[in-house]
């Protein structure tokens, strides 16, 4: 498997929004409309059988798809109240994670994203995971 280079293909570092407990730093990219948001995963996030974690996917998700509801909410603080996750194949640890994701419903308080998550590599994109949540969108009473 070749290594990917996200800098190389126009994605930039997110270095001001850290994934928690280390993970790692997220990636974006604009294509027309639609921001992608990236990790590049490595040995430490992979678990006992060799394939990255689903920990690490879920928090991944949450955390990307976290933007786009806050987008949505107009940037009011927003908090993850549910997130569903289907895990479709295993990614190994030096693939490149790509979340594209949409709002499917907002109302004053809550907001609906669904995502998917794609492993890639120089050559290769397979989706590796769907994810769906809702936000509660955080204003002072």
């Amino acid at each position: 498997m070749s290594a990917y280079d996200p800098a190389a293909h126009d994605w930039r570092a997110l270095r001001n929004a850290a994934m928690p407990g280390g993970l790692g730093i997220p990636w974006a990219k604009k294509t027309g409309d639609q921001w992608l948001y990236g990790l590049l995963t490595g040995p430490e996030h992979a678990n006992p059988a060799g394939a990255v974690h689903g920990g690490v996917l879920m928090a991944f998700a949450d955390h990307g798809l976290s933007f786009l509801a806050w987008e949505a909410a107009e940037r009011a603080p927003c908090t993850t109240i549910q997130l569903n996750t289907h895990f479709l194949d295993a990614i190994k640890p030096g693939e490149f994670l790509e979340l594209r994701g949409e709002v499917t419903r907002r109302t004053r308080g809550l907001v609906f994203v669904r995502g998917v998550i794609a492993a890639r590599d120089e050559h290769n994109m397979r989706e590796a995971g769907a994810i769906d949540g809702i936000w509660r969108v955080l204003r002072a009473r």
